[in-house]
């Protein structure tokens, strides 16, 4: 700090705040003639005073700016205080101006001789910054002894002093203390002396409601006009309570800040009562609260738009379940079409707001020939049980047509990529078994491959050419064909059957190939492998299997 006021005066010096025309000769004012080293008998210099004043009127904590007072033989007998900043506070409690124009001989007797003398000595004569060891000083005030702890720094300037000190006995350091726990707290004490007709209130209670000092603090009776217009009535209850029956107080108002803005205050309070119960007091303190309650009106807020999302989420979910099991009424089933034995196993996860896109279709086509379908689409919801509700119908009515399954698969990529109220993917199997002649044609996009089960022997058959639906246009798709025989089985299934978390898809493959072999002779080869497959508790989505057997 001293450096930077050493700056300031340097730009005095110069003329930056005034120049010559605020030089003039400090005045020592009345001494008692006759007494060695007294201030009216030395030799004062002239300096700007009025800009070091300028200066340090614009800097906190206690500095103070030191002129030397030399006498006859030029040597340093005294030091007067010449300029204060307005915050510096003394051992007497005597503040700002209220220090110019004091000697230090005259004012801290006791000072003179010491180390501390000494460094102001040393500082002037050499220009080395003075910063001394803890200095105690006592003085008495009112016949009872004060001694307190300084840590005292000076720094010459222009052939004075720049002092500046903190103090350091504990009543101040918990005289600070307290104050940042007020800053900090948002809050600050008030009395209210009802007998004197007297109120304080520390510096952070006009903080708390941004009012000017220089008003001075409300009296209790004044608190209620200071509420907005509906909680007046019941800041009036509760004063008329305090300074009535002396009854505590806690409650939180709201006030309206000179500037406009809305604060929550809250005041807590309670009275000291003489010996008829009459209040003679009342002590407490004033909270600022605005932080707190806009915090937990922006955590109410979130809650109700969290509760109005779980609302939404959980319609959609029912709607989704209604159009699910629509589609999909049956969860198990067995059909004889065509000559094959087609067994059917939907196993939606029903977890929470898990309602997905799978599904399957099995029905003979007019010419006679058989349809199977298993297909997945990406995401659970509305969405995806919409999107899954499309495909389902538009692959069942172009292959009613007796379009080509390739074919098919190009109109639904593009029908997902051309659909403007929502983007979706899928995966999807298609076969069309013909009985006159046993062949089965498949088409798949992005599907996982059928499993063949063929004289006790598993194996996945070779996968067409053929993307996912819905990813990008002008894709080929490709048909593979397979001649069915007496015993064979063929597994169509989406990847619910096969995944766990943290595992690799072939591992879930193989596990599926190797169950499919070892329950291939069994009457309910379908269930035996759901049983040795499927744990609930560890399920992630929905399961669709298609079993079919010639």
């Amino acid at each position: 700090m001293t450096d930077r006021v050493e700056s300031a005066l340097t730009k005095s010096a110069e003329g930056g705040f005034g120049g010559a025309a605020d030089d003039f000769a400090f005045s020592s004012g009345p001494h008692m003639p006759g007494q060695p080293g007294r201030a009216g008998d030395l030799q004062q210099p002239t300096f700007p005073v009025p800009a070091v004043q300028e200066v340090l009127d614009g800097l906190p904590g206690s500095v103070i700016f030191l002129m030397p007072l030399r006498g006859a033989d030029g040597e340093v007998a005294d030091f007067r205080i010449a300029a204060a900043a307005p915050d510096a506070v003394d051992i007497g409690a005597r503040r700002g101006k209220e220090l110019i124009g004091l000697s230090v001989r005259d004012t801290y007797p006791t000072v003179a001789g010491t180390e501390l003398w000494q460094g102001y000595l040393q500082a002037l004569d050499t220009g080395a910054c003075y910063r001394g060891e803890p200095f105690e000083y006592e003085e008495v005030v009112a016949g009872i002894p004060r001694l307190s702890r300084f840590a005292v720094q000076a720094s010459a300037c222009q052939g004075g002093l720049i002092v500046s000190w903190v103090r350091l006995d504990s009543s101040e350091r918990e005289k600070r203390r307290l104050a940042v726990m007020q800053r900090l707290g948002g809050m600050g004490w008030a009395d209210w002396d009802l007998v004197r007709q007297k109120t304080t209130w520390s510096e952070e209670a006009y903080a708390v409601f941004g009012r000017d000092r220089s008003l001075g603090p409300m009296t209790l009776e004044e608190l209620p006009a200071s509420a907005v217009t509906e909680d007046v009535p019941a800041v009036s209850r509760i004063v008329q309570r305090v300074l009535g029956n002396g009854d505590p107080i806690d409650h939180t108002f709201r006030i309206s800040s000179p500037a406009g803005e809305v604060r929550h205050v809250r005041i807590v309070a309670e009275a000291e009562v003489d010996v008829q119960g009459t209040p003679v007091e009342v002590h407490g303190f004033l909270q600022d609260l605005t932080a707190e309650k806009r915090a937990e009106q922006q955590l109410l807020e979130h809650e109700r738009a969290v509760q109005a999302q779980r609302s939404l989420l959980e319609a959609e979910r029912a709607v989704a379940a209604r159009l699910q099991h629509a589609l999909l009424p049956l969860t198990e089933q067995s059909l004889r079409l065509g000559g094959l034995t087609v067994d059917l196993a939907y196993q939606p996860l029903q977890d929470g707001l898990s309602v997905g896109g799978d599904w399957y279709s099995a029905i003979e086509l007019p010419d006679g020939s058989v349809l199977l379908v298993v297909g997945d689409v990406a995401g659970h919801g509305l969405n995806a049980v919409a999107t899954m509700a499309q495909l389902r119908f538009t692959a069942k009515g172009m292959a009613i047509t007796g379009m080509p399954l390739a074919m098919i698969l190009d109109r639904l990529n593009t029908l997902l990529l051309h659909s403007t109220e929502r983007s979706s993917t899928a995966t999807m199997i298609m076969a069309r078994y013909e009985p006159a002649t046993s062949l089965l044609t498949w088409v798949q996009a992005g599907h996982l491959p059928p499993l063949l089960l063929r004289q006790g022997q598993a194996q996945y058959l070779s996968k067409p050419e053929g993307v996912l639906l819905g990813a990008v246009p002008d894709q080929r798709y490709a048909a593979s064909t397979i001649h069915l025989q007496a015993g064979d089985q063929l597994l169509l299934y989406t990847d619910g059957l096969v995944e766990k978390p943290g595992e690799d898809l072939g591992d879930g493959l193989a596990r599926l190939a190797r169950s499919a072999a070892a329950c291939g002779d069994s009457p309910s080869p379908l269930h035996d492998i759901l049983d040795l497959l499927v744990d609930p508790d560890a399920r992630r989505d929905d399961m669709c299997i298609l079993h079919i057997s010639l």
